[in-house]
């Protein structure tokens, strides 16, 4: 079976987030797929297949983390949908199942993808007692993001305490199902982007993760509010770094980016 690694919300190589993607007859045994995202060892690894025509989805789509499944990726379905569009497994927009619903990619003219994601239901929360010092900066506000996500949603004081952080990760995988957001306001919106934000996922096997699409389904409602804009562009502020264009519409998030492939090879095992 091919496999392909894919930078996604990049426009160049070795930047973004990597993920692997596979296009299988069917999906094999859960050990299987496991062992084969253990292998990739990147932060998602997208299985997917080809559903029959006439249904409410094109393909089926899975993503597993090194150590688990999850679900909702954002960054795994943007690469999935560029490798069908690339290769010409599929044209135009695709439709995949998935654990959190029916999720919609569409490629447009410019070269980039929108994926239409469910928004994630932030919910108030008390800052939990220890994760100031788990994160290394005092928490602004806290909020949950509901199960598909299952993260703690926290803005910090400003973008430079977002770009200090070095967390205990250890200590930090008590507070949330998945991990921690980190956020903060653009010092200098001229920059072209509107908001930064680090994720640490330490209860899925991923320290911090690169670019994370799924994160900017809270984080867009998040920051609108505050900025009183629908459309706006987020900055995550890892070591590799990534821009994702969020657009929220009610219930329903639009997650626009670039994608490249840069590795493509035979899985022999």
């Amino acid at each position: 079976m091919r496999i392909r690694i894919v930078d996604a919300f990049t426009d160049r190589p070795f930047a973004g987030n990597p993920a692997g993607v596979l296009l299988l007859d069917a999906f094999p045994d859960d050990d299987r797929l496991q062992k084969i995202a253990l292998e990739v060892n990147h932060a998602e690894t997208a299985f997917a297949h080809p559903l029959p025509e006439g249904g409410e989805a094109d393909w089926a789509l899975r993503w597993f983390t090194p150590a688990t499944e999850v679900n909702m990726c954002g960054h795994a379905t943007l690469a999935t949908a560029h490798v069908l569009s690339t290769t010409g497994a599929h044209e135009g927009t695709v439709r995949f199942t998935t654990r959190s619903g029916v999720l919609v990619a569409t490629p447009q003219e410019d070269g980039s993808i929108t994926l239409d994601f469910p928004t994630a239901p932030l919910t108030p929360v008390e800052v939990p007692a220890g994760v100031a010092e788990a994160l290394g900066a005092e928490p602004l506000v806290a909020f949950d993001t509901g199960p598909n996500i299952g993260d703690l949603v926290i803005e910090l004081a400003d973008e430079k305490t977002v770009h200090a952080l070095n967390p205990d990760l250890k200590a930090l995988s008590a507070y949330s199902e998945r991990g921690i957001i980190a956020t903060a306001r653009a010092e200098d919106p001229s920059r072209g982007y509107d908001f930064v934000s680090r994720c640490f996922f330490p209860n899925v096997g991923i320290d911090e993760d690169p670019v994370t699409g799924s994160a900017h389904t809270a984080l867009a409602p998040f920051w609108s509010e505050r900025l009183g804009r629908t459309v706006l562009t987020g900055l995550q502020a890892s070591p590799r770094s990534g821009r994702v264009r969020t657009e929220l519409r009610g219930d329903r998030t639009l997650l626009s980016g670039r994608a490249v492939t840069v590795i493509e090879g035979d899985l022999l095992a």
